[in-house]
């Protein structure tokens, strides 16, 4: 089930990187001519007719100097990789046998990337600015070192395989950030009841409010005892 003991060698982590960020790189840009190019004083990932592509696992706050200097020249594209399924197999440290694959029930979805987002939420709405969600099929490989009588609570992983690309959310106008509202959310709406529409929790779900009022999609009309309520902009806009 293993490729090679050589590669279960491999540091901690680093393959996972590098193997997730080759995957999505190859397939927004196959020509390998495009990868890794100096520009501006920095080093991004593509760099083709269509502009600027960098590939950003967490930490996206971390690009807002590199965004500063490359959105005045062209276009760039953030692309945000979120795993949709999650195959897990757990390997012996000792003697390498792996047991038998097991999926996941977490499932990902567009609001794995709320927190990510938020920290880039001066950045976003800038015209040359898009981001992309690319969601795919993962096999994830752990150590089986864990505490637990079965060695897997608290086990290290050791690497992350993309095995399938599924598809592609592109978020471009701020306007594209209304998907993270549901249809079912009525409005007026709190903190709470926002929570308890998706799949966040109220922290989340108040970054997720944090942003959209940022861009000027929601607005605070009132208060419902002690919590603020909010309803779209876009909606009030369109009904004058």
């Amino acid at each position: 089930m293993l490729k090679t003991m050589e590669k279960l060698n491999q540091g901690i982590g680093t393959l996972a990187e590098k193997s997730l960020h080759a995957f999505v790189k190859n397939h927004i840009e196959p020509n390998a001519l495009n990868h890794e190019i100096k520009l501006l004083g920095y080093h991004v990932d593509i760099f083709n007719a269509q502009g600027v592509v960098e590939i950003q696992t967490r930490q996206l706050y971390k690009l807002k100097s590199k965004l500063d200097v490359l959105l005045m020249e062209y276009p760039v594209t953030i692309v945000h990789p979120i795993p949709a399924t999650k195959t897990l197999v757990w390997v012996d440290p000792v003697t390498y046998e792996a047991t038998k694959e097991r999926k996941s029930p977490k499932r990902g979805s567009i609001y794995d990337a709320v927190r990510e987002l938020y920290g880039l939420k001066d950045r976003i709405g800038h015209p040359n600015l898009s981001i992309a969600l690319i969601f795919y099929d993962m096999r994830e490989t752990r150590w089986l070192n864990g505490w637990s009588s079965d060695r897997k609570k608290g086990s290290v992983r050791h690497d992350r395989e993309p095995v399938a690309w599924i598809e592609t959310i592109y978020l471009g106008s701020k306007f594209d950030y209304l998907i993270f509202l549901p249809e079912r959310l009525s409005e007026p709406f709190t903190v709470k009841d926002l929570a308890l529409a998706t799949p966040l929790n109220e922290r989340n779900a108040s970054l997720l409010i944090g942003l959209l009022k940022h861009l000027k999609l929601i607005e605070q009309v009132g208060k419902k005892g002690r919590a603020y309520l909010y309803q779209r902009t876009l909606k009030n806009t369109l009904q004058k």
